[in-house]
């Protein structure tokens, strides 16, 4: 039977395969046991209905084969799934029901306790009772344009929204990975990403079951179970936090040690890098370990990855994040809306979603129409080079700082300040400056026992030898630690309230002494 999506017709073909699609703390899962199990998901979703097409269904369980078999029933009972985290706490998950108007939830056993309790007013099936259940027979025809995932945005400039992505949008965006990046049926994927996110959803999990190769899930990231779990490893898809968080653990690690995780990172077939900027200097270390440079993509929730580097390591460019995927289009607008080499992403293409839930004036806006066509507008500042390859400058929003006349880019700052030895970490911001327009901040993170040698006057002094002293912070604040999001992405919203708070409090006149 056909159900119009490539997205389950290559699920359902796998049906008698018996190779491990999930490798998880409890074994291997054949592709064979799992298109069985998501089958009677969605029979238990279904109850004799024809379809739940239009309906959410809401996921929450560990990583594993209980969640693939989870998330493949909802989408072939119609559903459009909403996946939960354990990483939300419990008022945000019912925010997600209520925004979402999640009429079902499937949920692990482990984790129904952590459900609110406004999750009791839905229909709860614990995934476990149902994974053995009896597969359904007949399933609903689905055209690409249903909606198959509600994927929330991460919401730093105000409530997220719930991005609706169709059947559509993950089957092209499967074949269009698949061809990109070599992706086959021998390749274990290991698999250490937060699954309510577009990246470790759609990008990387649903990527590889779309060619019947494995993933290798782990249930939480550990830099040395990470590690020995590459040795059997060939493709690693990861964000630039846990490339900085492998390379601290083997630092740190004995010779012995050393010496086997190097050996499992160059035996990798690729290793790809998004979500954030790789730094510079992260990405050289993983080339001298691997003999390639991770591969830079570049994607948002609404769009899936539409630019890639190429798969011939040759062929990457630090710093870069590629050309387009096949089908998307894309253009690069100044402020007044003309095409220039610097300015905002606006992309195109069957990688378009359907739009924000019940969000019709979030979804207008976030599109221009141009030549009889709908682009999207990413927000995003990126400079195009010659030969079409995209650069990304950083958040038009946050990123792209305007100071004293002169536009800055907050990541270019971020990569200079890195070179220092006494810099573990580092953000820059902007706040509104009377005098500058943005006041440049450089928020720090000191190297243990190194907070001396980040103090203002010693930071800025380094900085001028290397940049323009137009570039050059005229503030820096150390920190002991930088606020992140689930994807270890610098909240830089969060973090102008705290430099904020910090300069308020500074400025605050001292309390008078009492007399007795």
């Amino acid at each position: 039977m056909s159900h119009g999506s490539p997205l389950l017709e290559r699920w359902l073909a796998l049906a008698p395969s018996f190779r491990p699609a999930v490798l998880d703390a409890h074994g291997a899962h054949p592709y064979s046991a799992l298109v069985r199990s998501s089958r009677a998901v969605a029979a238990a979703l279904l109850e004799g209905r024809a379809s739940l097409e239009g309906e959410r269904v809401a996921l929450l369980a560990e990583p594993g084969a209980a969640f693939v078999a989870g998330l493949y029933g909802a989408f072939l009972s119609g559903a459009c799934g909403l996946v939960l985290s354990p990483l939300h706490p419990a008022p945000e998950v019912a925010w997600f029901l209520k925004d979402g108007e999640v009429r079902t939830v499937l949920v692990s056993r482990a984790l129904r306790a952590t459900l609110p309790p406004e999750a009791s007013t839905r229909r709860l099936l614990v995934l476990e009772d149902l994974l053995h259940g009896t597969p359904a027979d007949t399933l609903p025809g689905l055209l690409p344009g249903a909606a198959a995932l509600q994927i929330y945005t991460s919401g730093t400039t105000g409530k997220p929204k719930g991005a609706v992505v169709t059947h559509g949008n993950l089957s092209w965006q499967q074949a269009s990975l698949a061809e990109a990046w070599g992706m086959a049926a021998s390749d274990v994927l290991l698999h250490c990403l937060p699954l309510h996110h577009v990246h470790g959803l759609a990008i990387a999990l649903l990527n590889v079951l779309g060619v019947g190769g494995t993933a290798r899930m782990m249930p939480t990231f550990g830099a040395a179970a990470a590690w020995d779990a590459l040795a059997d490893s060939t493709v690693f898809m990861a964000v630039p936090t846990l490339y900085a968080k492998l390379l601290a653990a083997l630092d740190a690690a004995d010779a012995d040690a050393q010496q086997r995780w190097t050996r499992a990172a160059s035996n990798l077939r690729l290793s790809t890098s998004g979500s954030a900027a790789l730094p510079v200097s992260v990405a050289a270390r993983w080339r001298a370990l691997t003999g390639a440079l991770p591969l830079e993509r570049y994607g948002m929730t609404e769009l899936g990855a539409v630019l890639s580097n190429p798969l011939d390591p040759a062929g990457r460019l630090p710093g870069h994040v590629g050309h387009p995927l096949p089908g998307v289009e894309l253009r690069v607008v100044d402020e007044s809306g003309a095409l220039a080499e610097v300015g905002e992403l606006q992309v195109t293409g069957p990688c378009l979603f359907a739009g924000y839930h019940r969000r019709a004036e979030a979804t207008a806006a976030a599109f221009a129409e141009a030549g009889g066509r709908r682009w999207f507008r990413t927000g995003d500042t990126v400079q195009r080079g010659e030969d079409g390859s995209v650069r990304i400058l950083g958040r038009t929003s946050v990123d792209v700082l305007k100071s004293g006349g002169f536009k800055l880019s907050a990541l270019e700052l971020e990569e200079l300040l890195r070179e220092h030895p006494a810099v573990a970490e580092v953000a820059v911001v902007g706040l509104p400056d009377e005098t500058w327009g943005d006041r440049v901040v450089a928020c720090v993170v000191p190297r243990p026992g190194q907070a001396a040698a980040c103090e203002e006057a010693a930071l800025r002094e380094w900085a001028k030898g290397r940049v323009a002293t137009y570039k050059v912070p005229r503030q820096v604040l150390c920190f002991e630690e930088l606020p992140r999001n689930a994807l270890g992405k610098v909240v830089k919203p969060e973090l102008v309230s705290a430099v904020r708070a910090r300069n308020a409090a500074a400025a605050a006149p001292a309390p008078r002494p009492t007399s007795s």
